[in-house]
């Protein structure tokens, strides 16, 4: 990776004639009073008398081909707004001059060493700092040479430019002494204790993949709009007209509104394995820049994005309003077992089903879910091949080669846990209920269970019922049955867990098995009324017997039929 390092000083940053520059297409400015004035207190604390020697800046991820000028991938809004500072010292230093004219000299200094100058002739800035497309006029005509800041005709954030300006002067003005030697000292010693470490790479691969890594060390950065600039920058080169680029650019904010910025490379990957080959995260940036080269690829994937991502959106939301009943409780399911391998899958099936033949969707997402109980929930196979799997299947159903659920789901069988590898596994089964995912997929299968044998169905987050354990977590006498590795190994089987109302199981408490055996055959489930009729005692083996039972009927209730 071709890419350097250094802990730079902001007066470092300034120096040697270099230029920065906000890609056209990056996010606007966006901070407010809250960031101002955390940036603010930061900078008194390195000038009050306990003062501190530096204060650290975070990372700073530039690209550049020729170590002159620089793209600000990340760490634009810090940048912008310590320039705004600097203006507005440079903008007090001219006031004070109306009554000592050296701190003229004083501003003009400051501003050729960390803002750019005025052409002698024309009187336009020349900047160190360029902005994006939708700043950078207000930021050159009216900041810069600090002309009168107009109030009317301006977008939402060149109204944060213009407060963040008036803000940071009254502070300079409240908080210093009212003296050109004391703002010009309170600048010059804050540029040299700000510290970034500067990541510099050259190209918006080799920014992708430090954008990687340092998310994985827990620093937020955006993938997003990194994606966003090149599409952006793709479109633009070919002179795509002003208001073409607002339209896409509106489309592409949409996008960003529905899904969050956060959760959108989750998406992208989503969306981008419905219809091509798979890709792993760390190499999904660079197929998109290899397969989208030109202006019109990078047009339609925009219009895909946007399409897709209203499907995402509520395959992610069981209670949109879009989803039928049983759409709905599918939907929730998945979410409960906590898999996202068949959102690629299900992407491509809406897309190719939902409007034409729903019920061939209705079924996929039935079989899917089916599936994600029997090989996530229950047998804990590894998901590489599963999503290999998906993937071919979403790429058919793009393709338009499979027409039908029941083709989709042959294609599913070489994947589907077979009852004699299931049976096993939820015979073998324990969740620890004091995990809340577990114990909301106890609930979930126990009354599952209780419907097919009683024909009756309950709300799963019904707080009237809870989880009954037979065999308590914390047993105190009556239990001899159990030593102390068997009741470790037996209180989170599926066999020793049960249903009853929240009144009967607090009555119940950690009575023996003989004085727990009246109330279960009281119970309104007849699963909870099986134990007193099949059991005498409640021993490891009895945990076994029912744990059995349960899986020859998990069997039929979680079946595909091929």
């Amino acid at each position: 990776m071709n890419f350097n390092t250094a802990n730079n000083t902001f007066r470092q940053l300034m120096g040697n004639g270099l230029l920065y520059r906000v890609p056209a297409f990056q996010r606007d400015y966006s901070w407010s009073a809250d960031e101002w004035d955390d940036l603010w207190q930061d900078f008194l604390a390195l000038h009050t008398t306990d003062e501190e020697p530096s204060h650290y800046m975070g990372y700073l991820v530039l690209q550049s081909a020729d170590s002159k000028c620089f793209d600000i991938i990340d760490g634009q809004q810090r940048i912008t707004t310590i320039s705004i500072i600097l203006l507005g010292a440079i903008s007090l230093l001219h006031d004070l001059a109306k009554t000592d004219a050296i701190n003229d000299k004083r501003a003009e200094q400051l501003r050729n060493s960390y803002i750019g100058y005025l052409d002698p002739v024309t009187l336009t800035a020349k900047s160190k700092l360029t902005l994006n497309r939708h700043n950078d006029r207000f930021y050159q005509d009216y900041l810069v040479p600090l002309e009168q800041l107009p109030q009317r005709g301006l977008n939402a954030s060149e109204h944060l430019l213009r407060k963040a300006f008036l803000w940071f002067k009254a502070r300079l003005k409240a908080d210093l002494e009212a003296s050109g030697e004391a703002i010009a000292g309170f600048v010059d010693q804050t540029v040299d204790r700000l510290f970034f470490t500067v990541i510099t790479v050259t190209d918006e691969l080799n920014a992708f993949k430090v954008f990687e890594t340092l998310n994985a060390r827990g620093v937020r950065l955006s993938a997003t709009d990194l994606l966003k600039n090149y599409l952006f920058s793709v479109i633009s080169k070919e002179g795509t007209h002003s208001s073409e680029l607002k339209t896409l650019e509106e489309r592409w904010e949409s996008i960003i509104g529905l899904l969050g910025s956060d959760n959108f490379p989750e998406f992208l990957r989503v969306f981008w394995n419905s219809g091509h080959k798979l890709v792993r995260k760390a190499h999904l940036f660079k197929t998109i820049r290899q397969a989208v080269p030109d202006r019109g690829q990078a047009f339609a994937l925009i219009r895909d994005l946007d399409r897709h991502a209203r499907i995402y959106a509520a395959l992610r939301n069981p209670l949109d309003t879009s989803w039928e009943r049983d759409e709905r409780n599918w939907l929730q399911q998945l979410q409960m077992f906590n898999v996202r391998q068949p959102l690629s899958l299900l992407l491509a099936a809406f897309d190719r089903f939902g409007d034409a033949d729903r019920n061939s969707f209705k079924q996929t997402l039935r079989a899917v879910t089916m599936l994600s109980f029997r090989y996530n929930v229950i047998c804990g196979l590894p998901g590489n091949e599963l999503e290999r799997v998906y993937n071919a299947i979403a790429i058919r159903l793009t393709e338009r080669t499979l027409t039908s659920a029941r083709t989709v789901i042959t294609e599913l069988q070489p994947i589907y846990p077979q009852d004699k590898v299931f049976k096993p596994a939820f015979a073998d089964k324990s969740l620890r209920t004091s995990n809340s995912r577990n114990r909301k997929v106890v609930r979930y299968i126990l009354f599952e269970l209780e419907r097919c044998c009683s024909k009756t169905s309950y709300a799963l987050d019904d707080a009237t019922y809870t989880i009954e354990h037979i065999l308590p977590e914390h047993p105190e006498q009556g239990w001899d049955a159990f030593d102390d590795r068997q009741h470790e190994n037996g209180v989170y089987q599926l066999g020793n867990m049960t249903l009853l109302t929240a009144a009967a199981n607090r009555e119940l408490g950690n009575v023996p098995f003989q004085g727990k055996k009246a109330v279960y055959a009281a119970s309104e489930f007849t699963i909870t009324q099986g134990i007193s009729r099949r059991y005498e005692k409640w021993t490891p083996e009895s945990i076994a017997s029912r744990q059995n039972w349960m899986a020859g009927k998990a069997a039929t209730i979680w079946n595909i039929s091929f």
